[in-house]
């Protein structure tokens, strides 16, 4: 890791101001395409300065030499008079690689405007329209840039799966990231990075996402994921078309500073018939898979060979490189993640994903069983961040301080979005939530005997039965009483105090204090040698299994609303009914790769004492959370004391 200066780990990290501070998104405009007789299989045009920005290339404007322009296959670099001339392919993006000290024109909805889509034939017939036809090839491309001296420190939020399914959810979208992004200071954020499944299958709500997202005053640059497909297609050829449409590119490359960001398409879809595994067989139902297609490779290898070696590539994609949530899950990790090793090398990366719903920090070096198998890769090559959820759990669980459900993530961690802080080849990134602050960065509770019977009633009951289900749960949230309140029996028992650490990676160090007196070192459950998932009540979150134990908002019913208005919306328009149960068995926080635990003493006295745990990262940033918590002889009645009463 390079070392980073003070005023890098301090900075920007989500300062909050009264209004917007945006840069200026002003420059709005479109690629300009000439009409006109074309050459056959050829693309051609200028890379030029819009000096009067109306985005069409007037005389005495200069083209631009040594820009980087690709049909998605092979990739030249504009000459002196700012021209360049590629293949054509009947449905290919044609592109432009944005350079550092310079900005295309937005929408006006923020969407950089670097690209021409073309599709000679349009989509087949697709459910949320795809592409119309283009026809032939425009006699000219022109890509219009102005100067963007945004310099070598900058700022970039990443966000993992959005997901609404509905105008309901998309409406929880503006309450977390329209409410932030119009409060926060965006003077040096440069740009919003999503990393796939901005949408849950229903891509007709695209355009009202777009116009909340657009109130941050900041560029927008997307990922495609398995939940932005045209689910209809049957060829991965077209199976973003709506996405190509609204977004742009489904693979392409942009520079800021000393970062080249790269975002790919790892999601292939159907992949029945083309990858050999048993739930992409042609007699399956249509599927995806986690791959990056050859096409894809070879772009990407002709885009890094006009890429400085010493500058930090920023790897995007939807499905993770690796996951510890997922190890052993082949569609949920890249096929072929040892040819992309191969083409990046020795250079500095990074890379993020999403997909899991979870947030995972993965060091070079660390490694899970299962990835072998999987990715045909170790240890992992460079550092990459799993970016968790703006849904969370797929906006599940009761509704917070904010009227948002709370949705609790698979590995404990609350919904929210990263802070990557650039200075030139050097990053620090944050993991911020939308009910905290840059300081919130963990919880802790405990895990006792008392918990760890109850943990087993409530994964044996969503092992026994559909969730949600009509049938009562043995267990809820009500039945744990007191998570604070330890017994002499609890300690006596082994009673560990459990710390989750949001962003917490293998380089992270957690310790507490009791009562004021000496530091005790707490360790990580999972090493990341190369060991299997720890799961079950041992190794769970307490604080996070309790909150996903129970969600009332399944079982609400109303005269009025009728099944329309009943339980809550996701996953193809499920209407959830039934008992106020507990999370899905797979969303519980039963493992966490960024669980920290140690055993409490058992000489604890009765009495109240107090916790302190503190925890430093990767960066040399400390963190602190303090707690109270009871010991007693026995627990007390926790309900209504009804003998006085009598």
């Amino acid at each position: 890791m390079r070392k980073l200066t003070l005023a890098l780990l301090l900075a920007g990290t989500g300062a909050f101001a009264s209004g917007v501070v945006a840069k200026d998104a002003g420059y709005v405009g479109n690629v300009d395409t000439v009409h006109g007789e074309q050459a056959a299989k050829r693309a051609s045009g200028k890379v030029f300065v819009d000096t009067n920005r109306n985005s069409r290339l007037d005389a005495g404007e200069s083209g631009l030499p040594g820009v980087l322009v690709s049909n998605g296959r092979e990739v030249v670099v504009t000459g002196p008079d700012g021209s360049y001339e590629l293949p054509a392919y009947d449905d290919m993006n044609l592109f432009v690689t944005k350079p550092a000290e310079f900005s295309p024109p937005v929408n006006a909805d923020l969407v950089p405007q670097f690209n021409y889509v073309h599709k000679v034939a349009g989509s087949p017939d697709l459910r949320f329209g795809g592409i119309k036809p283009t026809g032939p090839l425009p006699q000219a491309v022109n890509f219009p840039l102005i100067e963007d001296k945004v310099g070598d420190d900058f700022q970039c939020l990443v966000f993992g799966d959005t997901q609404p399914y509905t105008n309901a959810e998309i409406s929880y979208v503006r309450k977390t990231v329209g409410n932030m992004l119009t409060n926060r200071d965006n003077s040096k954020t440069q740009c919003l990075l999503f990393e796939g499944d901005v949408m849950g299958d229903d891509l007709s709500l695209y355009p009202r996402f777009k116009k909340i997202i657009a109130t941050g005053g900041v560029p927008q640059y997307y990922v495609a994921g398995n939940h932005d497909l045209d689910f209809d297609a049957t060829s991965d050829a077209d199976s973003f078309d709506t996405f190509r449409r609204e977004f742009g590119p489904e693979y392409y490359s942009f520079d800021i500073g000393q970062v080249h960001f790269i975002v790919l398409d790892d999601v292939r879809y159907p992949c029945n018939g083309v990858d050999s595994h048993a739930f992409c067989d042609l007699s399956a139902k249509p599927s995806y898979n986690g791959v990056i297609s050859e096409r894809q490779l070879e772009w990407l290898k002709n885009d890094l060979a006009h890429v400085p070696d010493d500058k930090l590539i920023v790897l995007s994609a939807h499905i993770p490189f690796v996951t510890y949530t997922d190890a052993s899950a082949q569609k949920h990790q890249v096929d072929n993640l040892d040819k992309l090793y191969e083409l990046i090398g020795d250079r500095p990366a990074l890379g993020l994903s999403g997909h899991t719903h979870t947030t995972e920090q993965i060091l070079p070096g660390e490694y899970f069983k299962g990835w072998k198998e999987a990715t045909n890769t170790g240890p992992a090559k460079f550092h990459q961040i799993v970016t968790g959820a703006v849904s969370g759990s797929w906006w599940a669980g009761d509704l917070n301080n904010s009227g948002v459900p709370h949705g609790t993530q698979r590995l404990g961690s609350p919904r929210g979005y990263y802070v990557l802080d650039f200075s030139g080849p050097d990053y620090v990134d944050t993991y911020m939530t939308f009910e905290g602050t840059r300081d919130d960065q963990l919880h802790v509770s405990f895990n006792t005997p008392r918990f760890r019977d109850w943990a087993e009633k409530l994964v044996s009951y969503t092992d026994l039965y559909d969730v949600p289900s009509d049938i009562t749960p043995p267990v809820t949230v009500n039945d744990l009483g007191d998570m604070d309140m330890l017994t002499k029996k609890d300690l006596a028992d082994t009673t560990y105090v459990a710390v989750n650490v949001w962003n917490g990676s293998k380089d992270s160090e957690v310790s507490f204090r009791i009562n004021g007196g000496s530091a005790s070192v707490a360790m990580r459950t999972q090493k990341g040698d190369g060991e299997e998932v720890l799961d079950g009540p041992t190794y769970a979150d307490p604080l996070a299994l309790a909150r996903q134990s129970t969600n009332g908002r399944i079982a609400v019913r109303s005269t009025e609303g009728g099944e329309v208005n009943s339980g809550f919306y996701t996953w193809q328009g499920t209407h959830w009914t039934g008992a106020a149960g507990p999370f899905q068995n797979w969303m519980l926080s039963t493992k966490s790769s960024h669980l920290w635990r140690a055993e409490l003493p058992k000489d604890l006295p009765v009495g109240i004492h107090t916790l302190e745990v503190t925890t430093t990262d990767r960066y040399g940033r400390s963190f602190r959370q303090t707690k109270t918590f009871e010991v007693v002889e026995d627990l007390p009645q926790m309900t209504w004391q009804d003998k006085f009463w009598q």
